[in-house]
Protein backbone atom coordinates (compact mmCIF):
# COMPACT_ATOMS: atom_id res chain seq x y z
CA UNK A 1 0.00 0.00 0.00
CA UNK A 2 1.46 3.57 -0.84
CA UNK A 3 1.93 5.04 2.01
CA UNK A 4 2.54 2.43 4.63
CA UNK A 5 5.82 2.57 6.47
CA UNK A 6 7.94 -0.75 5.55
CA UNK A 7 8.55 -2.81 8.59
CA UNK A 8 11.75 -5.06 7.85
CA UNK A 9 11.73 -8.52 9.22
CA UNK A 10 13.70 -10.45 11.47
CA UNK A 11 15.71 -11.73 8.59
CA UNK A 12 16.58 -8.64 7.20
CA UNK A 13 17.86 -7.16 10.25
CA UNK A 14 19.32 -10.43 10.64
CA UNK A 15 21.76 -10.39 7.22
CA UNK A 16 21.57 -6.75 7.29
CA UNK A 17 23.52 -6.53 10.40
CA UNK A 18 26.16 -8.97 9.79
CA UNK A 19 26.73 -7.23 6.39
CA UNK A 20 26.92 -3.74 7.76
CA UNK A 21 29.03 -4.88 10.33
CA UNK A 22 31.90 -6.72 7.95
CA UNK A 23 31.78 -3.28 6.16
CA UNK A 24 32.53 -1.28 9.32
CA UNK A 25 34.94 -3.68 9.67
CA UNK A 26 36.48 -3.59 6.62
CA UNK A 27 37.05 0.79 7.02
CA UNK A 28 37.76 0.54 10.42
CA UNK A 29 40.26 -2.41 10.98
CA UNK A 30 43.27 -0.81 11.62
CA UNK A 31 42.22 1.26 14.39
CA UNK A 32 41.26 -2.43 15.67
CA UNK A 33 44.42 -3.64 15.23
CA UNK A 34 46.52 -0.07 16.94
CA UNK A 35 44.08 -0.43 20.18
CA UNK A 36 45.27 -4.46 20.40
CA UNK A 37 48.85 -3.64 19.91
CA UNK A 38 48.23 -0.60 22.99
CA UNK A 39 46.55 -3.00 24.84
CA UNK A 40 49.05 -5.25 25.19
CA UNK A 41 51.80 -3.39 25.24
CA UNK A 42 52.64 -3.44 28.86
CA UNK A 43 52.67 -7.23 28.36
CA UNK A 44 54.99 -7.42 25.31
CA UNK A 45 57.80 -5.17 27.39
CA UNK A 46 57.38 -7.53 30.44
CA UNK A 47 57.40 -10.76 27.89
CA UNK A 48 60.42 -9.19 25.69
CA UNK A 49 62.27 -6.78 27.38
CA UNK A 50 63.88 -4.13 26.13
CA UNK A 51 63.22 -4.93 22.54
CA UNK A 52 59.71 -4.81 22.93
CA UNK A 53 58.39 -2.76 20.53
CA UNK A 54 56.75 0.48 21.89
CA UNK A 55 54.15 2.34 20.32
CA UNK A 56 53.17 5.93 20.92
CA UNK A 57 49.12 7.09 20.68
CA UNK A 58 46.54 5.65 18.31
CA UNK A 59 48.75 6.71 14.57
CA UNK A 60 51.93 6.69 16.00
CA UNK A 61 50.93 3.37 16.74
CA UNK A 62 49.53 2.60 13.15
CA UNK A 63 52.94 4.05 11.39
CA UNK A 64 55.52 2.05 13.73
CA UNK A 65 53.41 -0.82 12.10
CA UNK A 66 53.30 0.17 8.99
CA UNK A 67 57.37 0.85 9.09
CA UNK A 68 58.26 -2.20 11.18
CA UNK A 69 55.97 -4.89 9.57
CA UNK A 70 54.52 -3.56 6.63
CA UNK A 71 51.00 -2.07 5.66
CA UNK A 72 49.56 -5.58 5.75
CA UNK A 73 49.98 -5.82 9.40
CA UNK A 74 46.79 -3.37 9.98
CA UNK A 75 45.02 -6.27 8.52
CA UNK A 76 45.89 -9.45 10.50
CA UNK A 77 43.16 -11.40 11.34
CA UNK A 78 40.92 -9.62 9.09
CA UNK A 79 39.43 -12.97 8.24
CA UNK A 80 38.37 -14.03 11.54
CA UNK A 81 37.37 -10.49 12.25
CA UNK A 82 34.67 -10.57 9.55
CA UNK A 83 34.14 -14.45 9.88
CA UNK A 84 33.58 -13.09 13.86
CA UNK A 85 31.03 -9.70 12.25
CA UNK A 86 28.34 -12.12 9.75
CA UNK A 87 28.18 -14.39 13.32
CA UNK A 88 28.44 -12.29 15.80
CA UNK A 89 26.55 -8.89 14.47
CA UNK A 90 23.94 -10.82 13.01
CA UNK A 91 22.75 -12.17 16.21
CA UNK A 92 23.88 -9.36 18.70
CA UNK A 93 22.13 -6.70 16.46
CA UNK A 94 19.97 -8.30 13.97
CA UNK A 95 18.27 -10.26 17.22
CA UNK A 96 17.82 -7.06 19.62
CA UNK A 97 14.49 -6.03 18.10
CA UNK A 98 13.14 -9.42 17.94
CA UNK A 99 14.51 -10.07 21.79
CA UNK A 100 12.78 -6.94 22.83
CA UNK A 101 8.96 -7.68 21.55
CA UNK A 102 9.87 -11.50 23.40
CA UNK A 103 10.68 -9.65 26.64
CA UNK A 104 7.54 -7.05 26.18
CA UNK A 105 5.08 -9.98 24.92
CA UNK A 106 4.85 -8.84 21.28
CA UNK A 107 3.89 -5.03 22.25
CA UNK A 108 5.64 -2.06 21.05
CA UNK A 109 6.24 -0.46 24.33
CA UNK A 110 9.96 -1.48 25.67
CA UNK A 111 11.49 0.61 28.79
CA UNK A 112 14.93 0.97 29.84
CA UNK A 113 15.12 -2.38 31.70
CA UNK A 114 13.38 -4.55 28.65
CA UNK A 115 16.30 -2.78 26.30
CA UNK A 116 19.15 -3.74 28.77
CA UNK A 117 17.83 -7.25 29.11
CA UNK A 118 17.43 -7.64 25.44
CA UNK A 119 20.50 -6.46 24.70
CA UNK A 120 22.32 -8.47 27.55
CA UNK A 121 20.70 -11.69 26.27
CA UNK A 122 22.00 -10.82 21.98
CA UNK A 123 25.10 -9.83 23.55
CA UNK A 124 25.68 -13.33 25.39
CA UNK A 125 24.35 -15.68 22.71
CA UNK A 126 26.64 -13.74 19.93
CA UNK A 127 29.69 -14.43 21.93
CA UNK A 128 28.65 -17.86 22.60
CA UNK A 129 28.23 -18.66 19.48
CA UNK A 130 30.96 -16.31 17.78
CA UNK A 131 33.76 -16.33 20.44
CA UNK A 132 36.41 -18.90 18.22
CA UNK A 133 36.76 -16.11 15.77
CA UNK A 134 37.10 -13.67 18.45
CA UNK A 135 40.48 -15.07 19.78
CA UNK A 136 42.10 -16.17 16.42
CA UNK A 137 40.95 -12.54 15.60
CA UNK A 138 42.99 -11.12 18.47
CA UNK A 139 46.12 -13.77 18.15
CA UNK A 140 46.55 -12.64 14.65
CA UNK A 141 46.35 -8.77 15.69
CA UNK A 142 48.42 -8.93 18.57
CA UNK A 143 51.45 -10.92 16.60
CA UNK A 144 54.47 -8.37 15.92
CA UNK A 145 55.78 -9.94 12.27
CA UNK A 146 59.06 -8.58 11.78
CA UNK A 147 62.03 -10.06 9.40
CA UNK A 148 61.75 -13.65 9.44
CA UNK A 149 60.50 -14.64 12.53
CA UNK A 150 58.69 -17.75 12.49
CA UNK A 151 55.02 -17.01 12.26
CA UNK A 152 52.42 -18.44 14.92
CA UNK A 153 50.00 -19.72 13.02
CA UNK A 154 50.13 -20.07 9.03
CA UNK A 155 46.22 -18.61 7.98
CA UNK A 156 43.37 -18.84 10.02
CA UNK A 157 42.01 -22.17 9.44
CA UNK A 158 45.43 -23.35 10.66
CA UNK A 159 44.91 -21.23 13.23
CA UNK A 160 41.62 -22.81 14.84
CA UNK A 161 43.20 -26.06 14.45
CA UNK A 162 46.51 -25.05 16.43
CA UNK A 163 44.87 -23.68 19.61
CA UNK A 164 42.40 -26.76 19.22
CA UNK A 165 45.35 -29.03 19.06
CA UNK A 166 47.16 -27.27 21.45
CA UNK A 167 45.00 -25.72 23.79
CA UNK A 168 42.20 -28.35 23.47
CA UNK A 169 38.58 -27.21 22.15
CA UNK A 170 38.19 -25.02 25.36
CA UNK A 171 41.33 -23.05 23.95
CA UNK A 172 39.25 -21.66 20.98
CA UNK A 173 36.60 -20.50 24.13
CA UNK A 174 39.02 -18.89 26.05
CA UNK A 175 38.19 -15.44 27.26
CA UNK A 176 34.50 -16.61 26.57
CA UNK A 177 33.57 -15.04 30.11
CA UNK A 178 35.29 -11.59 30.41
CA UNK A 179 33.83 -11.13 26.42
CA UNK A 180 30.18 -12.77 27.74
CA UNK A 181 30.86 -9.64 29.92
CA UNK A 182 31.87 -6.95 27.73
CA UNK A 183 29.64 -8.02 25.02
CA UNK A 184 26.99 -7.41 27.63
CA UNK A 185 27.96 -4.21 28.81
CA UNK A 186 28.89 -2.97 24.83
CA UNK A 187 25.70 -4.60 23.38
CA UNK A 188 23.43 -2.47 26.38
CA UNK A 189 25.70 0.53 25.96
CA UNK A 190 25.89 0.33 21.68
CA UNK A 191 21.89 -0.42 20.91
CA UNK A 192 20.22 1.03 23.75
CA UNK A 193 22.00 3.87 23.58
CA UNK A 194 21.59 4.36 20.03
CA UNK A 195 18.01 3.34 20.14
CA UNK A 196 17.04 5.87 22.67
CA UNK A 197 19.07 8.93 21.18
CA UNK A 198 17.32 8.31 17.96
CA UNK A 199 13.74 7.86 19.59
CA UNK A 200 14.22 10.97 21.41
CA UNK A 201 15.33 12.60 18.39
CA UNK A 202 12.34 11.42 16.52
CA UNK A 203 10.11 12.23 19.61
CA UNK A 204 11.30 15.69 19.50
CA UNK A 205 11.63 16.68 16.04
CA UNK A 206 15.24 17.55 15.93
CA UNK A 207 15.95 15.53 12.98
CA UNK A 208 14.17 13.34 10.58
CA UNK A 209 14.57 9.19 10.39
CA UNK A 210 17.46 9.40 7.77
CA UNK A 211 21.53 9.72 7.38
CA UNK A 212 21.88 12.99 10.18
CA UNK A 213 19.76 10.98 12.75
CA UNK A 214 21.73 7.73 12.20
CA UNK A 215 25.51 9.77 12.05
CA UNK A 216 24.29 11.91 15.45
CA UNK A 217 22.72 8.86 17.27
CA UNK A 218 25.60 6.55 16.43
CA UNK A 219 28.20 8.71 17.50
CA UNK A 220 26.99 9.19 20.99
CA UNK A 221 26.20 5.56 21.14
CA UNK A 222 30.21 5.14 20.45
CA UNK A 223 31.44 6.94 23.11
CA UNK A 224 29.09 6.07 25.59
CA UNK A 225 30.18 2.54 24.93
CA UNK A 226 33.98 3.33 24.76
CA UNK A 227 33.82 4.53 28.27
CA UNK A 228 32.10 1.43 29.64
CA UNK A 229 33.33 -0.84 27.91
CA UNK A 230 36.87 -0.32 28.09
CA UNK A 231 38.30 -1.95 30.98
CA UNK A 232 36.58 -5.22 30.17
CA UNK A 233 37.75 -5.06 26.67
CA UNK A 234 41.51 -4.56 27.75
CA UNK A 235 41.16 -7.18 30.06
CA UNK A 236 39.73 -9.42 27.39
CA UNK A 237 42.63 -8.96 24.60
CA UNK A 238 44.66 -9.46 27.27
CA UNK A 239 43.70 -12.61 28.62
CA UNK A 240 42.79 -14.06 24.79
CA UNK A 241 46.35 -13.61 23.53
CA UNK A 242 47.86 -14.94 26.83
CA UNK A 243 49.76 -18.70 26.54
CA UNK A 244 48.68 -21.59 28.35
CA UNK A 245 49.13 -21.32 31.97
CA UNK A 246 50.15 -17.52 32.20
CA UNK A 247 46.54 -16.12 33.82
CA UNK A 248 44.57 -18.32 35.71
CA UNK A 249 41.41 -16.56 34.90
CA UNK A 250 40.08 -13.41 33.59
CA UNK A 251 40.04 -11.45 37.25
CA UNK A 252 43.69 -12.96 38.00
CA UNK A 253 45.02 -11.11 34.53
CA UNK A 254 43.15 -7.77 35.42
CA UNK A 255 44.59 -8.58 39.23
CA UNK A 256 48.29 -8.66 37.88
CA UNK A 257 47.82 -5.60 35.01
CA UNK A 258 46.76 -3.36 37.74
CA UNK A 259 49.26 -4.54 39.95
CA UNK A 260 51.88 -4.33 37.46
CA UNK A 261 51.38 -1.16 35.62
CA UNK A 262 48.64 0.42 37.67
CA UNK A 263 44.65 1.05 37.13
CA UNK A 264 45.26 3.45 34.18
CA UNK A 265 46.26 0.34 32.29
CA UNK A 266 42.49 -0.74 32.37
CA UNK A 267 42.19 2.49 29.84
CA UNK A 268 44.82 1.19 27.68
CA UNK A 269 44.11 2.16 24.33
CA UNK A 270 41.37 4.37 24.86
CA UNK A 271 41.66 6.63 21.73
CA UNK A 272 41.94 3.70 19.46
CA UNK A 273 38.83 2.13 20.97
CA UNK A 274 37.29 5.20 21.11
CA UNK A 275 37.83 6.06 17.37
CA UNK A 276 37.45 2.23 16.57
CA UNK A 277 34.13 2.21 17.89
CA UNK A 278 32.78 5.82 17.13
CA UNK A 279 33.74 5.08 13.45
CA UNK A 280 32.71 1.44 13.38
CA UNK A 281 29.26 2.47 15.22
CA UNK A 282 28.64 5.23 12.72
CA UNK A 283 29.35 2.91 9.78
CA UNK A 284 27.78 0.35 10.83
CA UNK A 285 24.31 1.91 11.47
CA UNK A 286 24.40 3.88 8.88
CA UNK A 287 24.90 0.87 6.56
CA UNK A 288 22.18 -1.22 8.07
CA UNK A 289 19.59 1.14 8.19
CA UNK A 290 20.46 1.84 4.65
CA UNK A 291 20.77 -2.11 3.80
CA UNK A 292 17.29 -2.99 5.60
CA UNK A 293 15.65 -0.13 4.24
CA UNK A 294 16.63 -1.23 0.70
CA UNK A 295 16.11 -5.41 1.75
CA UNK A 296 12.61 -4.35 2.51
CA UNK A 297 11.77 -2.06 -0.27
CA UNK A 298 13.12 -5.33 -2.72
CA UNK A 299 11.10 -7.55 -0.81
CA UNK A 300 8.42 -5.51 -0.89
CA UNK A 301 9.00 -5.46 -5.23
CA UNK A 302 8.93 -8.76 -5.82
CA UNK A 303 6.22 -10.05 -3.39
CA UNK A 304 3.95 -7.20 -5.12
CA UNK A 305 5.37 -6.11 -8.70
CA UNK A 306 2.72 -4.10 -9.52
Amino acid sequence: MVGKELVPTATVKFFGAGTAACIADLITFPLDTAKVRLQIQGENVKVEGANATKYRGVFGTIATMVRTEGPRSLYNGLVAGLQRQMSFASVRIGLYDSMKQFYTRGTDSAGIVTRLMAGCTTGAMAVAFAQPTDVVKVRFQAEIRTGDCERRYSSTIDAYKTIARDEGVRGLWKGCMPNITRNAIVNCAELVTYDMIKELILKYDLMTDNLPCHFTAAFGAGFCTTVVASPVDVVKTRFMNSGAGQYSSAINCAFIMIKSEGPKALYKGFMPSFLRLGSWNIVMFVTYEQIKRGMTRAQQYWESPF
